[in-house]
């Protein structure tokens, strides 16, 4: 890797289940970048399909500990966030966009809020709205279908062509978006997809459906992408690293009923650094 960059990434951590900060660590690490965390909570697992978990909210913990770190002089090239638990801690890292980051530093935010039409079961449409000057304020936002549908007010189809997604991008560039990776965009049964839309340019990246549903895809997604980025590759490109890393990881997983709660991606990882060495 050509780059050793600082990347801070703020979101969950389920200690067992491969999504969230368990996937975004070694993930970014693998990549080549210095990996510091930041939780906002801590699951003994995640919510999708375990029965009785713990949590921990570790809303109050943020600001102690980015005011640490601006005392000890830390700051970041980068800054990622996942899965935010409150609306106040969307206001927290609004604030550590503002003061840990250094000269030219990129923000990265994945909005984790919903899917498959629906918002996740802890959140209402108040934390819809105050994620959109977060997302808004970005460098970079990765929305899938059901986000971007919240983020600008547009009513969720489960069929749609390709007016309906152009339509949708250009709210977002409207509201203020900046480079956007929006994902789970399929015009077939038999393929799905990302759009890569960067200021004027646009491309799309299609590979073939699976139709088992993986928990934490999308956390690997975002984690490969934005690693191939902080090494300087073009986002369309990090797009299709990230998008066949991810494919890969479900092939690894699909065959291994056992396996519910997420994906192998840890046997993909040589696969993804040599992706990101024959792209610089």
């Amino acid at each position: 890797m050509k780059n050793y960059p600082r990347i801070l990434t703020v979101q969950d951590i389920s200690c067992v289940g491969q999504c969230s900060l368990t996937v975004a660590l070694p993930i970014l690490s693998a990549c080549g970048a210095e990996t510091c965390i930041l939780p906002s909570a801590v699951l003994s697992t995640h919510t999708g399909g375990f029965k009785g978990y713990t949590v921990r909210d570790l809303t109050e913990d943020i600001p102690g500990i980015a005011s640490h770190w601006q005392k000890e002089g830390i700051f970041f090239d980068a800054v990622y966030t996942g899965y935010l638990g409150s609306i106040p801690e969307i206001g927290y890292v609004q604030d550590i966009f503002g003061k840990l980051r250094r000269e030219g530093a990129k923000t990265f935010v994945d909005p984790a809020m919903a899917d498959n039409g629906k918002l996740y079961g802890a959140f209402g449409m108040d934390y819809a709205e105050a994620m959109k000057p977060l997302c808004f304020g970005a460098d970079v936002m990765l929305p899938n279908l059901t986000e971007a549908c919240l983020l600008t007010d547009t009513p969720y189809r489960e069929s749609y062509d390709e007016s309906y997604i152009m339509d949708i991008l250009a709210k977002l560039r409207s509201a203020g978006a900046r480079t956007i990776i929006l994902t789970g965009i399929s015009y077939s049964p038999e393929t799905t997809g990302v759009i890569a839309a960067d200021g004027d340019k646009m491309q799309y990246y299609t590979h073939k459906r699976i139709e088992r549903t993986c928990h934490g895809t999308g956390d690997v997604f975002a984690s490969a992408f934005i690693g191939a980025v902080l090494q300087d590759i073009p986002a369309f490109e990090a797009a299709r690293i990230a998008a066949d890393f991810t494919v890969r990881s479900i092939e690894a997983t699909v065959d291994d009923p056992a396996h519910w709660y997420g994906v192998r991606f840890e046997t993909q990882l040589p696969a993804l650094i040599g992706a990101l060495q024959a792209a610089q």
